[in-house]
């Protein structure tokens, strides 16, 4: 039987998870799909490269991944001290590179952000906490 993470995770704690993210409605997520013929191999490098680009963002060790057909593994240790001692520019740096804008450059919009006391606290939390990299937009989106 399985639980949600916020029953099994208290928010903000350190500690070591394997996460589990399966695909749909007999989607792909790399490999050859038997069915249409279509080969989607070329995501892989795709998420092996996002699964380094989050590990440089958020407050986490990536301890090992395994990218599947249709799932993919990860094993992450989370690290809240470590965002702890994150100035309030690298709080901002690193939300704005985790969330990009087009219409705006990402110096000025993180200038921005820091002076924003409480909102800098908020995004400290979400880039350290298991569950709260989970809820709103998600951030490992294959397109």
């Amino acid at each position: 039987m399985t639980y949600a993470r916020s029953i099994l995770v208290p928010p903000g704690s350190p500690g070591t998870y394997h996460c589990v993210s399966r695909c749909v409605r007999r989607a792909w997520l790399c490999g050859d799909d038997r069915d249409s013929g279509r080969s989607f191999e070329h995501r892989r490098q795709w998420v092996e490269d996002r699964f380094g680009e989050l590990a440089e963002i958020f407050a986490i060790a990536v301890w090992g991944y395994a990218v599947m057909s249709n799932h993919l593994h990860v094993v992450v240790q989370v690290i809240p001290q470590a965002a702890a001692a994150w100035s309030t520019d690298e709080v901002a740096a690193r939300w704005c590179r985790l969330y990009p804008r087009r219409d705006q450059d990402a110096s000025v919009r993180a200038e921005a952000l820091a002076g924003n006391v409480q909102r800098i606290k908020e995004l400290r939390a979400r880039l350290c906490d298991l569950l709260q990299q989970s809820q709103g937009r998600n951030s490992f989106q294959v397109g």
